[in-house]
């Protein structure tokens, strides 16, 4: 993802944006992303933190959009979460509990699916033209090996992938270091809830479209995204706890400013691709949900940062005439 973004919350940007992102860095390591030895000393320090500080208040990011006869709820998920973020609060529990369908930005079945792998690794690894280093700088690929030496894990390996690739896996590595979990995601716990109520699950998009939105990074901006990534490795853990807590407090304001008005300053090009044009491919969906025949309510899951802001589905749907009301 864009530097700026990436400097203040780098493994968040992809776990609140695509919840492809933990799977994308799983597949590419062919293992965790750190190593066992690594994460287990980082996870004790987390906790003693927790422990210390506590654990930041509770409101989800939740809205309910209703027209004359049924509604539906907008929570914004983040894509990794940790042991302590559940249970959930009880307006997600009364969301949940009223809706008698689940959408999410892809469905439950492909989300599970077995090809789901195999098609993330196509896309992420190189597969023609230059290798890894001969898309980076000099620089760059210096950077990414005295990293790799650090973290005992193999530049070979991830000279295989694209720079987009690399950085998702650094990002969601580090991320796995300090506590958060891909497994945890709220997107994850809402899928195994609704299978276990037997309440149907569908997605806005495919894994193919959420690929297409990673794959589709300029060169520059692949290797700029890396770069920064590597960059911000000492500062992950307050920058990931910073947003993390913005998202546990319901603060919109915050997400925004971190993940969409930095994005959208910084590279408007990328950002009208990640954020504005997949939200503008869903709201016909939700409208939809909204103004089909019928009485059943829906809980809509997705990243936080396509439900806030001038350019979020929360605007576009107030903007169009239903009710909305933040829970």
């Amino acid at each position: 993802m864009p530097a700026r973004l990436i400097r203040r919350a780098a493994p968040a940007v992809l776990a609140a944006t695509l919840v492809l992102g933990g799977s994308l860095a799983a597949a590419a390591a062919g293992r965790p992303v750190a190593p066992v030895a690594q994460v287990a000393p980082a996870r004790a320090a987390h906790a003693a933190g927790i422990a210390a500080v506590g654990v930041p208040p509770r409101r989800a990011l939740l809205w309910k959009v209703s027209d004359a006869d049924n509604h539906i709820y907008l929570l914004g998920s983040f894509h990794i979460l940790k042991p302590e973020d559940y249970p959930l609060p009880a307006s997600i529990d009364a969301a949940f509990a009223d809706a008698e369908r689940v959408a999410f930005e892809i469905s439950p079945a492909e989300m599970r699916s077995p090809d789901l792998p195999r098609k993330l690794m196509a896309a992420g690894t190189i597969q023609e033209g230059p290798p890894l280093a001969g898309r980076l700088r000099p620089e760059t690929l210096r950077r990414l090996a005295a990293y790799c030496a650090e973290r005992k894990l193999s530049l070979e390996q991830m000279s295989r992938y694209e720079p987009w690739m690399v950085s998702l896996v650094i990002g969601l590595g580090e991320a796995a270091r300090i506590g958060y979990e891909s497994g945890k995601g709220l997107d994850q716990a809402l899928i195994d809830r609704a299978q276990a109520a037997g309440k149907p699950g569908m997605g806005l998009e495919t894994a193919d479209d959420q690929i297409a939105a990673l794959d589709s990074m300029t060169p520059a901006e692949q290797e700029q995204s890396l770069l920064e990534a590597l960059d911000d490795v000492d500062g992950m853990q307050a920058r990931m706890e910073e947003l993390h807590a913005d998202w546990r407090r319901g603060d919109e304001g915050a997400i925004e400013r971190v993940m969409n008005s930095e994005l959208k300053s910084s590279y408007p090009q990328l950002y009208q691709r990640i954020n504005v044009a997949r939200n503008n491919a869903w709201v016909p969906t939700l409208r939809h949900l909204l103004d089909g025949p019928g009485h059943d309510d829906t809980l809509v899951v997705v990243g936080a940062m396509h439900l806030v802001g001038p350019d979020g589905i929360v605007a576009k749907l107030r903007a169009s005439g239903y009710r909305v009301e933040r829970l």
